[in-house]
């Protein structure tokens, strides 16, 4: 089990230091102790600056190690970075807890600064010392009204709300903070951990899902440096019922190698990002305005109840494009019910379309009171579960009547409405909707985009498993080499796993070839057995439908011959003898395969042809659970290819599924794997089972289960 430290001393700190603070106006230095002043501190601020005399504003000491020997939280590093270590290591002399470091100078700037982090990591690991930084802009308790931070923008962070924001960047944090500047949802503790040397995003995400005060969390990443606290963190905060939204940044190769630039940390592969945020029920949106739209929706006390959508709105056309917008996001028209109707049909013209979308027409807008007794009623409807309001274009005092009849009504009812200012001309009506905390949406796409992910967030998620197997991500490493197993030794390996294989015998003559096949009955198929041919079709070494003890003894001799001219380097074995399956099962792909970030990830697809030509994968941290396994097969595009059509059976899903848990246990169970294929995997139709038909294992150490 994970353990993650208490932050609470970090958060909200007593006594302080500041090392490296100033009376130079519009310095950092001077920003953080004017941020500092104005903040609700039950103790003293110290600050550390040789230069500054005494006879400033601020009282100053010379170095750490001169203050008075008080306890003291907290020490806020503000200096340039070749003086870093040698006042963390005074603070860890001091026994000070947490160090905020804010200067810039480290992993993100070549071999100098990764020098100076190197040696901050191993002051963190023998001192106690816990740093927070270096390279961010400190940290934010809006809730507790404490600004350990240098940005000129805090003495306008006054509004509170229940989410915890964590950034590794401070221009994207402070972007989500004032997107939730307004209304019933803002930001209550701000995290921003720049570099992560030692504490960082994982560590941040643990300490908001115990917080009592925080009920949502959002999370921008550039890089995962260890992946996996990172998915303990997000496994914490489900069990707390904090969901957390995150948005990934580096998911292309230019954005990968910028956050890199930024951070100084790995972007990580964004399949396997996006399946292991999935695995550990995180929401990952695609841009920053879809971060602040989600955490608004969920963290809204009027949450979304269903995917069922009903549009309202003065504009046919608008409302027929929302209605277009909400089936390309797979959400539904809500069927009003009957009662809903009636109520309509009271408060709208005659003319009016009470079927959903709601066209309450431009004469119902000149009268507020009917805008509002429609609003009601559909938001009365046990059916609705949000409201979207597409408004194509500012008319002036027509749209700002809507605007304030909309804001009014969003405050009483139970189901959130979604306005969707259409126009690019932000008139006094949007502006009253986001001082009202509606935060209206700018096009259709964004809206539904967003309440579709929002809805998602309840969606059960699979059952967790116990991760004691795992690794620490510090071990994490691959072997400069690694070692092949033969598809023979593999598959003694995976049928002592109880991971079901064809019967097998590994011929080494031609005439022990045609006993092997008599004896498995035939069709059979041949393979080449050599560890140092990994890939066999591609020397012609697989043979099918072998019919006979005559072709099993010739296919035996040209298998032998075409391998060694070809691999002429290559020790053969011998010759693979196996009972064929027939093609009334599908073929599917199962890998394994070890991820920089995550460690070792599961990987399952269409198999044969299919992998290369569809890459239809889904993917999961290991170890996985049965949840997880039916999760990802749901995932693949083509998951209809399992069920039933035309003349051919459904196929043993349920089998594939507790293979794919049996091939995840072996894996946890033999950390020296590093990678393996199982390529095909046979599914039979329903109640035959699922075979790996192929197995390649690649691991750190020789293989030693052959015997």
């Amino acid at each position: 089990m994970t353990v993650f430290p208490d932050l609470s001393k970090l958060v909200q700190p007593r006594n302080l230091v500041v090392v490296g603070g100033s009376q130079k106006p519009n310095s950092e230095g001077a920003r953080l102790l004017n941020n500092l002043a104005a903040s609700n501190l039950g103790g003293e601020v110290f600050v550390v600056n040789p230069k500054m005399t005494g006879e400033e504003k601020q009282r100053c000491w010379p170095s750490v190690s001169s203050i008075p020997p008080v306890a003291i939280d907290v020490a806020l590093v503000l200096v340039r970075a070749a003086l870093v270590p040698g006042i963390l290591r005074e603070c860890a002399n001091r026994n000070i807890p947490f160090a905020i470091v804010m200067s810039s100078g480290f992993d993100e700037a070549g071999p100098e600064g990764q020098a100076l982090g190197a040696e901050i990591r191993a002051l963190c690991a023998t001192a106690g010392l816990r740093v927070y930084g270096p390279n961010c802009p400190g940290l934010t308790n809006i809730r507790d009204r404490v600004g350990m931070t240098f940005s000129p923008a805090y003495k306008t962070d006054i509004h509170c709300g229940r989410v915890g924001l964590v950034t590794q960047g401070g221009g994207a944090g402070r972007n989500v903070l004032q997107g939730l500047a307004f209304g019933a949802v803002g930001v209550g503790l701000w995290l921003s951990g720049g570099n992560e040397i030692d504490l960082g995003s994982a560590e941040f995400i643990a300490h908001m899902a115990n917080d009592p005060d925080i009920d949502v969390i959002t999370v921008v990443l550039e890089g995962i440096k260890h992946g996996k606290r990172l998915a303990a963190a997000l496994e914490l905060a489900r069990e707390r019922g904090k969901p957390v939204v995150i948005l990934k940044v580096g998911r292309s190769e230019y954005g990968a190698k910028a956050a890199a630039s930024h951070t100084g940390s790995i972007a990580g592969a964004a399949h396997v990002n996006r399946a292991v945020f999935r695995q550990f029920g995180a929401i990952e949106v695609d841009d920053i305005d879809e971060l602040v739209a989600v955490t608004r929706l969920i963290a809204s006390p009027a949450r979304p109840t269903s995917s069922a959508v009903a549009v309202i709105t003065f504009s046919g056309g608008a409302g027929a494009m929302a209605a277009d917008h909400t089936g390309l996001q797979g959400l539904q028209l809500a069927n009003l019910a009957p009662d809903t109707v009636s109520r309509l049909r009271a408060c709208l013209p005659h003319f009016a379309s009470t079927s959903n979308p709601v066209d309450v027409t431009a004469d119902a807008l000149k009268n507020p009171d009917s805008t509002s007794a429609c609003l009601r009623a559909i938001a009365d409807d046990p059916g609705v579960g949000a409201i979207v309001i597409p408004i194509p274009a500012d008319y002036a005092a027509i749209t700002d009547s809507l605007s304030q009849v909309v804001a009014d009504v969003a405050l009483e009812i139970a189901k959130p409405i979604l306005p969707v200012w259409m126009s690019r001309r932000l008139g006094p009506g949007f502006e009253l909707m986001e001082q009202r905390g509606l935060g209206p949406f700018t096009s259709l796409s964004s809206a539904l985009s967003a309440l579709r992910k929002a809805v998602g967030s309840g969606d059960p998620v699979a059952a967790s498993v116990e991760r004691e197997g795992a690794t620490d991500p510090s071990q994490d490493c691959a072997a400069d080499r690694l070692f092949a197993s033969g598809e023979a030794a593999a598959k003694q390996m995976l049928s002592r796993a109880g991971i079901p294989v064809p019967e097998g015998i590994l011929a080494k003559t031609p005439e022990e070839a045609a006993d092997a096949a008599e004896k498995l009955g035939f069709p059979v198929v041949m393979k080449v057995a050599s560890e140092q041919i990994l890939h066999k079709t591609e020397v012609n070494g697989v043979r099918l439908s072998i019919l006979s003890t005559q072709q099993a003894t010739s296919t035996f001799r040209d298998i032998v011959g075409t391998v060694g001219i070809l691999r002429p380097e290559a020790r053969i074995d011998g010759v693979l003898v196996e009972k064929m399956f027939d093609e009334r099962g599908r073929e599917m792909l199962v890998g394994i395969h070890t991820d920089e970030v995550f460690g070792r990830v599961i990987t399952v697809g269409l198999g044969g042809i299919f992998v290369e030509l569809l890459k239809d994968v889904s993917h999961r941290m290991l170890p996985i659970s049965e949840g997880d396994a039916k999760q990802m097969l749901g995932e693949l595009r083509h998951a209809a290819w399992l069920n039933e059509f035309r003349n051919r059976p459904a196929a043993d899903i349920e089998a594939l599924e507790a293979l794919l848990v049996r091939i995840s246990s072996f894996a946890m169970e033999h950390t020296e794997i590093e990678e393996a294929e199982f390529n095909p995997v046979w599914v039979g139709p329903k109640g035959e089972g699922a075979y790996a038909l192929d197995a390649l294992i690649l691991s750190t150490t020789p293989p030693t289960f052959s015997q």
